[in-house]
C-alpha cells in the first residue's frame, strides 16, 4: 500500500467518525498528523472521484460525498495505486520465463484473489466499526 492510500484512509476513518461535520484540512493536518501538501492532493483527488464533498468559505473542508458503508477499500487501492496485481515474481528481478508453470505463481494468484475478495468487502464504515469494538 502507498503512503497517499494509506493517508487517503486514515482522512476518510476521520471524516466518517465525524459525519455530522464539515472538517477542514488544518483540522485533519493537526489530528492525523499528515503533511499538509500531501493531505491536500488526496483530498482533492477524493473530492474529483466523488467520494468527498468539499464546502468552500468559513467553516469549510469535507466531508464523505457518498456513504462510508460504499467506500470499499479496494477501491481507494486503485485510485492512488492503479493496478492491484502481483506481476513480477517475488524472488527475481526480471520476468520469468516459465510463469505458466510455476508453482509459486499459481500460490501467489491464489493469495491474490484471497487478499482482493477481502478488499472488495472492506468498507470504510466496517474499519470505523472494528475500531470501536
Amino acid at each position: 500500500m502507498t503512503r497517499d492510500t494509506d493517508y487517503a484512509i486514515r482522512a476518510l476513518l476521520f471524516l466518517a467518525r465525524e459525519e455530522e461535520r464539515t472538517i477542514s484540512v488544518a483540522e485533519l493536518v493537526r489530528s492525523l498528523k499528515i503533511p499538509r501538501p500531501f493531505l491536500r492532493k488526496i483530498m482533492q483527488t477524493l473530492n474529483k472521484k466523488g467520494v468527498l464533498s468539499s464546502h468552500k468559505g468559513n467553516g469549510g473542508g469535507f466531508r464523505l460525498g457518498i456513504p462510508a458503508n460504499k467506500i470499499f477499500l479496494l477501491d481507494l487501492i486503485r485510485i492512488f495505486q492503479g493496478s492491484t496485481t502481483l506481476n513480477q515474481c517475488l524472488f527475481k528481478k526480471t520476468l520469468c520465463p516459465d510463469r505458466s508453470a510455476c508453482p509459486l505463481r499459481k500460490k501467489v494468484e491464489s493469495l491474490e484473489r484471497h487478499v482482493f475478495s477481502e478488499l472488495k468487502k472492506t468498507t470504510i464504515a466496517g474499519l470505523v466499526e472494528d475500531g470501536e469494538k
